[in-house]
């Protein structure tokens, strides 16, 4: 067992290339992401007369992490390609399979290695890279698109408890007060209690809000019981706040998995009909990493052969398979998010397809 784990020559050469290569080049496509995107935006970062120092801690400190965790996946092709290709160059895998060493044996440090760091973006993902979008995000919504805040002002249904349903016809989000407010309690499917008010407000923690001039109705068998309270007020603890209303398009982002996991929960108790965008996003959170694994064997299958066009080759082959994961990435969640599709199935298809696209270069790979 000892023998079976250990690591040969072979093995630490690759694991050593595959970190120093996939190191440098997400170093150099950090840059670059960072000068592009600053290029985009110093306009709207100079409107606001922010400082360099709080816009390099604010945003660009976070931007990095958060920029290569969507490129983790491209980033080990582009790794892999670049020094196998090198390598089957200069001849270095030739004597290898020519030592009588499998193809399946050639993989391991490369799947060591890409598991390596399949590994850390997993858990980059559902844990350090959401706390780093909430800094993130909040300058981006504050600073660059203000239209990622939403307000949810007209005609709102949610349910604040199992039984308990609410509506707000119209909600000022400024003064936290609504108009024309019905809450509905049930047994059941059976309504047995109703709250009208004229006005709804926001009063304090943790759930407190006054009514204002407001009706009470209460069902029982085939009795019903009315009480009005015109020109009255009432204070009452219902479970939701003037946040519900604000609805962040890139909320999704900031919230470690989680968290992420009891507001999909929360959201799916009220009703509320955004569930499904959240759901999509915690199954993106693990299907993404397995792609770095996935990709990283399509690599070393395409560039162990040694061909006449060379690494030029190699890297033209690697730019038509990112492509090619970006577009059924984005097709995939199109899908999850338009209900075509249950959000594990869609999200999970680019993974699915690369697993034969990976079995196929395997197969007929050079041995």
């Amino acid at each position: 067992m000892k023998k079976y784990f250990a690591l040969s020559i072979f093995d630490r050469y690759i694991i050593r290339k595959y970190v120093v290569t996939f190191t440098f080049t997400m170093a150099l496509l950090s840059i670059i992401a960072v000068v592009f995107d600053l290029s985009e935006r110093i306009e709207k970062l100079l409107s606001h007369n922010l400082s360099a120092w709080v816009i390099a801690r604010d945003y660009y400190f976070n931007f990095i992490p958060w920029i290569n965790s969507l490129m983790f996946p491209l980033y080990a092709l582009i790794t892999v390609i670049f020094f196998t290709s090198r390598m089957a160059g200069q001849t270095e895998i030739i004597p290898v399979f020519s030592s009588g060493v499998s193809y399946g044996r050639f993989l391991r440090p490369f799947i060591i290695a890409g598991s390596f760091f399949t590994l850390i973006h997993l858990i980059g993902n559902h844990y350090f890279i959401p706390r780093a979008n909430k800094t993130l995000k909040e300058f981006e919504n504050t600073y660059i698109k203000t239209s990622n805040v939403k307000e949810k002002d007209r005609n709102v249904h949610m349910f604040v408890d199992q039984d308990v349903k609410v509506y707000v016809r119209y909600f000022n989000v400024k003064d936290s007060s609504g108009q024309d407010f019905i809450m509905q309690r049930f047994d059941q499917d059976r309504l047995v209690a109703m709250l009208q008010a004229r006005s709804i407000k926001w009063k304090a923690e943790p759930h407190v809000w006054t009514v204002k001039d407001y009706e009470l109705r209460t069902f029982q068998d085939s009795v019903e019981s009315y009480q009005t309270y015109r020109e009255q007020s009432l204070d009452t603890s219902i479970n939701f706040l003037p946040s519900d209303f604000i609805f962040k398009t890139n909320q999704k982002e900031v919230m470690p998995t989680p968290e992420l996991i009891e507001f999909i929960q929360r959201e799916k108790e009220k009703g509320s009909g955004i569930s499904r965008l959240f759901e999509v996003e915690k199954q993106r959170r693990s299907a993404d990493p397995v792609t770095t694994l996935i990709l990283t064997i399509i690599g070393a299958c395409i560039a162990s052969r040694k061909v006449r066009g060379g690494l030029g080759l190699h890297l033209a082959l690697a730019v038509i398979i990112g492509v090619c994961y970006i577009f059924l990435s984005k097709l995939s969640i199109t899908f999850a998010n338009s209900e075509i599709l249950p959000p594990w199935i869609a999200v999970w298809i680019p993974n699915f397809i690369f697993t034969f696209v990976a079995y196929y270069f395997y197969k007929n790979a050079q041995k």
